[in-house]
């Protein structure tokens, strides 16, 4: 049970620091500013549900994809880690890239269409490089029944709490401003180097004594 919670609780805190609902929140009111309450209410759930379905494709056929590609679990964790860790940069420097945001001339594209839930709400700003492959991550956690229900579960809420962050976006863009938002990144950043190293560190270990 203690290694069921344990898997859980660090998938969780992995995928909800990846998605980042609170400064996706800060770039989805800046993107739909311009349009009344029921605007970014209906941009708001057809993003959520546009991401879940993207997410929840990747960790039902994860194992599957990794098989065909002929690519095995501790060179996936190695690659995610590096990965994730390049996004942890980004997020302990406060500076938007491509792994996790829209880049400055795509938002600028975004800014002029009237449906934002596809591009870039849904891909990049949540369901993006980071979040697939911190999901495929999860598939190759555990084959048990119990554990990958678990799973979508976790999933599943991360995705809840990313739409509660977007339907309070300017709230909490008013609270806690820019710089507050940069702060809070800065410390989730923290963390999720610190798990993108120990993904790594894991992979090379099963490399290493499995090869």
């Amino acid at each position: 049970m203690d290694a069921l919670f344990h898997t859980l609780f660090s998938s969780f805190v992995l995928l909800f620091i990846v998605i980042d609902p609170i400064g996706v929140a800060a770039i989805f009111a800046a993107l739909s500013h311009e349009g009344g309450p029921a605007y970014q209410r209906r941009m708001a759930l057809r993003g959520i549900l546009l991401a879940g379905g993207i997410l929840f494709t990747f960790v039902l056929v994860g194992n599957y994809l990794l098989a065909v590609l002929g690519i095995g679990v501790p060179a996936f964790r190695i690659a995610g880690g590096v990965l994730l860790f390049m996004i942890a940069l980004d997020m302990m420097f406060a500076r938007p890239s491509g792994l996790r945001y829209a880049t400055v001339r795509e938002r600028r594209e975004a800014q002029q269409k009237e449906d934002i839930s596809v591009f870039p709400l849904a891909f990049p700003l949540i369901s993006g490089p980071g979040a697939m492959t911190t999901v495929l991550l999860m598939s190759g956690a555990g084959h048990d029944t119990v554990v990958f229900t678990g799973l979508l579960l976790v999933i599943l809420c991360v995705l809840i709490l990313s739409y509660l962050a977007l339907r309070t976006a300017p709230f909490i863009v008013r609270i806690l401003g820019e710089t507050g938002i940069n702060v809070v990144n800065r410390l989730l950043g923290l963390i999720l180097a610190a798990l993108a190293v120990q993904f790594v560190i894991d992979g090379v270990k099963v490399s290493l004594f499995n090869g």
